[in-house]
């Protein structure tokens, strides 16, 4: 089943290539979505898939995809899933 988060991440999360990490795992995983770049610092995601890639996704993200990057903490919301993305993009 599929089904669909908004993420957004707070902690070092800009300057340490976690986005396109992000994309990284997401590409593995069969994620859709997006991920960008907030003023206040933290990292927006929106992400769909199915249930079991999508669970393993987010403990990525909360684990922080890249060495250099440190995520203190991830606000969680569940949306719609997003099948318009087609793959995952940085903006």
């Amino acid at each position: 089943m599929r089904r669909g988060v908004k993420l957004v991440v707070y902690g070092r999360v800009q300057g340490v290539g976690f986005r396109w990490m992000t994309k990284m795992v997401a590409d593995q995983l069969h994620i859709v979505g997006l991920a960008t770049n907030q003023d206040d610092g933290s990292v927006y995601i929106e992400a769909s898939g199915e249930e079991d890639e999508l669970n393993e996704f987010i403990a990525a993200i909360k684990a922080s995809p890249t060495p250099s990057g440190h995520v203190e903490r991830v606000e969680q919301t569940t949306i719609d899933p997003q099948s318009a993305f087609g793959k995952f993009k940085v903006n």
